[in-house]
């Protein structure tokens, strides 16, 4: 399996910094082919501008979908996004790993996906939400959070996790078509001792030799007729739940690939 880690924490030798390591080593030594994207190291741009349209001309105005877009078709995009879209294409397994800043992820990371998932690219290129370029690639967030579990449970102040990784579980991979894997996260991890890390690095072996079989998470689509005209989930399917949560099926007891082969936009939309 080729897996493309993004890796966003400015520390090589941080608790990230650590966990990353491992999770190459893990990769490589189960005989996965890793790349990574180390943004801080690579000075990642993550602000959007003309610039990254080499076609655009300054005195037009911006309209970034289109203008991504027809940059995508004229082969007329940044080096920088050619070079992570590459990787992009060459993974079967993406890994955004980070640590959890205001309650999502930091701002070089979500300039990664802002300039990376371009028209054409990350959208506008099939169905939303199950479908896309991108349909048949695995995604798995490694997070590391502050606080303990009891904060981030559904009564916890800092709300529930789950709701957190929503937008990037449901609005950035299952809407770009790829299939997110339950996410590896270490909590208290700015109290954390050498023991919970050694711990912590033996459990993140487990979830690497699993990654083959491990379930996904399974989220309504709309590829199945899941939502109406108005890309309202149907009643039938609500199951008494309201809010981010009533998006997000019961376990079915599925592997990846039968997620993928139970979509039937899943061979159109490739």
């Amino acid at each position: 399996m080729n897996v493309l880690i993004i890796f966003a924490h400015p520390e090589q030798r941080s608790l990230n910094g650590t966990i990353k390591n491992a999770a190459v080593a893990y990769l490589e030594a189960a005989g996965h082919q890793v790349e990574v994207s180390d943004l801080y190291q690579m000075n990642w741009k993550s602000a959007v501008d003309g610039r990254d349209y080499l076609h655009h001309q300054p005195e037009d105005r911006l309209f970034v979908g289109n203008v991504s877009k027809v940059a995508l078709e004229k082969q007329a995009l940044a080096p920088d996004i050619v070079a992570e879209q590459e990787k992009i294409l060459r993974a079967d397994l993406i890994i955004f790993q980070f640590p959890l800043w205001w309650f999502s992820m930091p701002a070089i990371l979500k300039g990664w996906v802002d300039r990376v998932f371009t028209k054409g690219f990350g959208y506008g290129a099939g169905k939303r939400y199950g479908g896309g370029k991108f349909l048949g690639k695995k995604g798995m967030l490694i997070v590391t959070a502050g606080s303990d579990t009891h904060s981030f449970s559904l009564n916890g102040i800092n709300g529930h996790m789950d709701d957190l990784l929503f937008p990037i579980h449901h609005g950035i991979m299952w809407y770009s078509g790829i299939t997110p894997l339950q996410p590896f996260i270490v909590y208290n991890s700015n109290h954390i001792s050498e023991a919970h890390v050694a711990e912590t690095l033996q459990t993140l072996k487990a979830r690497i030799d699993s990654l083959e079989t491990l379930d996904p998470i399974h989220y309504y689509s709309i590829t199945a007729g899941d939502y109406d005209e108005n890309d309202v989930l149907k009643t039938h399917l609500r199951d008494n739940k309201s809010g981010l949560a009533a998006h997000r099926k019961s376990s079915l007891g599925l592997t990846f690939q039968e997620v993928v082969n139970a979509d039937p936009a899943s061979t159109e939309n490739q």
